[in-house]
């Protein structure tokens, strides 16, 4: 059975996620990890790691358990968590016509998340976006944690 885990922790892990790299829960302590698809490779290979600092041979050493161990669930993805979804549904739930239309047009197309961040600090919305987006974020880790059987507290 596994620990109970922090929902910030699965949120913190929900935000780390990228193309490079994923984060993953330790099922038996309830950590979140975080690696880098760099690392593990690396840990795969067996090329001796004693010359690396202690630091990133502590990298490797978790890769490798990732890699051997069945105790690491993998967060859901950066595909699975699609941020661009989660920014449509924030532009739709506007209310003020002219700023709905205007967050609907920055996200069309190539740029969008660079034109929706300049939109949101033109429009003083930001801290409705982050309020926003770490809501929807919650909402994926707690489904995440129910669906794996893992509980959690706040």
């Amino acid at each position: 059975m596994a620990v109970t885990v922090k929902l910030k922790d699965i949120i913190e892990g929900l935000e780390f996620q990228s193309d490079e790299g994923s984060s993953y829960l330790k099922t038996t302590t309830g950590e979140v990890v975080y690696t880098t698809d760099y690392e593990l490779r690396a840990a795969e290979d067996e090329t001796p790691h004693e010359h690396l600092p202690e630091w990133q041979i502590e990298v490797l050493r978790v890769a490798k358990s990732i890699l051997e161990m069945d105790d690491y669930l993998p967060l859901p993805t950066k595909f699975d968590i699609h941020e661009y979804s989660i920014m449509e549904r924030f532009c739709r739930s506007r209310e003020d016509d002219e700023m709905r239309d205007d967050l609907c047009d920055a996200i069309r197309g190539r740029g969008a998340f660079r034109r929706f961040k300049d939109s949101i600090h033109e429009h003083g919305i930001a801290d409705d976006w982050y309020k926003y987006r770490d809501e929807a974020l919650r909402e994926i880790a707690i489904e995440w944690c129910e669906e794996n059987g893992i509980p959690y507290t706040e």
